[in-house]
């Protein structure tokens, strides 16, 4: 799997990241090998979150949207 990560120089110094396509995935690190590092524990932590699906009744209808 790949997935993308916009990487930011942060203002006290060192570097921060968002991965856009898994909402609330963010790390940072003092230089760019430890941003690295962070960055995959952190997707992987987010990735590894059980979430229970919702419940649908039968005559209800899913609709997913961009905003």
């Amino acid at each position: 799997m790949k997935i993308k990560a916009v990487i930011h120089d942060a203002e006290e110094g060192g570097y921060w990241a968002e991965v856009p396509s898994v909402p609330g995935c963010v790390t940072q690190g003092d230089t760019f090998e430890e941003l690295l590092t962070n960055l995959y524990e952190a997707v992987e932590g987010c990735l590894s979150v059980e979430v229970n699906p919702a419940s649908v009744e039968d005559n209800a209808r899913v609709l997913e949207i961009a905003v």
